[in-house]
């Protein structure tokens, strides 16, 4: 799930060294629409796509959007997997629901999908919490490859506090990837609401900064926000997990190997404000889900 977190930096995290889905990244151009396999799911060593969803409204939409079917592993968990035609290739993806919100139990999500499938890229899908009154209003979506962690703070005497953010960006063919899409596609992007109510209507899709950390942040005048806003203007969003998805590509880099890119894909369900609920979860969802598999032939 999504809801509204923090990230935080020294902003010396931001050059690492993965080709996780370096020979499989390319660039697609005016990608034609996008029809779903219906062949048999071929068992493998290799996934190509990990989606981490956190409520269950962001992992329906993922599974209806994608034509996933439910999978029960020997081991007790289960998963949602599929075959997604892709123009020039067929896309093997995964999900999964983690257990709570937050960076942990996410961060465990993350090593499920690796044990069990080894997917090539990490997406995390669903919703999150607007904080850029012209972009980020609800039902847009925000494509993110930078992150923020805030929650890293130092508290000093008298309850002054210095927040020391942790800035991490996702490897270099997933940012072309993501640029060649607004490229072909227009910044923003628009496309219609994906549940029959929107229909009529178009939301916005925008490249942007995903602020990261533990709070859920229901107030305009938050010290988050206003530090989040300060540390980079571009910070259109927050959420409660993607700084462990950051955390977890970073650490595993250092092991011998593959190490899979990541990218995160968010409606905005909310302004992270009073007016902060549960009302536009499906839209939000809905349309984060879409926007990932419109993406997902230039990830892959």
């Amino acid at each position: 799930m999504t809801n509204n977190r923090g990230i935080s930096n020294h902003g010396n995290n931001n050059s690492f060294s993965n080709n996780a889905i370096g020979e499989r990244a390319h660039v697609s151009f005016a990608a034609p629409p996008q029809e779903h396999d219906t062949r048999t799911i071929e068992e493998g060593p290799t996934w190509d796509i990990g989606v981490v969803t956190i409520l269950s409204e962001e992992l329906q939409a993922v599974r209806s959007e994608l034509s996933l079917e439910r999978h029960k592993e020997p081991s007790g968990l289960y998963f949602y997997r599929g075959n997604y035609a892709a123009p020039g290739t067929i896309i093997r993806v995964v999900a999964t629901q983690s257990q709570s919100q937050g960076q942990r139990s996410t961060m465990a999500a993350l090593d499920n999908l690796r044990r069990h499938y080894n997917p090539r890229l990490w997406a995390l899908v669903g919703v999150g919490g607007g904080i850029h009154d012209e972009h980020a209003r609800i039902g847009n979506v925000i494509v993110s490859t930078d992150i923020v962690y805030y929650e890293n703070r130092k508290i000093q005497g008298g309850g002054e506090v210095k927040r020391r953010g942790e800035h991490r960006q996702a490897p270099a063919p997933v940012v072309h990837a993501v640029n060649a899409y607004f490229a072909d596609n227009g910044t923003p992007a628009h496309i219609h609401g994906q549940i029959p109510s929107y229909a009529s209507e178009e939301f916005s899709v925008y490249p942007g900064v995903m602020g990261s950390g533990e709070a859920v942040i229901a107030d305009r005048e938050s010290e988050i926000r206003q530090y989040l806003t300060a540390y980079h203007e571009k910070v259109l969003a927050v959420d409660m997990e993607a700084g462990g998805l950051s955390q977890y590509w970073q650490e595993n880099s250092i092991h011998g190997g593959d190490n899979p890119g990541w990218v995160v894909v968010r409606g905005v369900s909310d302004n992270a404000d009073k007016e902060k609920g549960h009302g536009y979860h499906e839209l939000a969802a809905r349309n984060a889900a879409h926007v990932l598999g419109r993406l997902m032939s230039y990830l892959c």
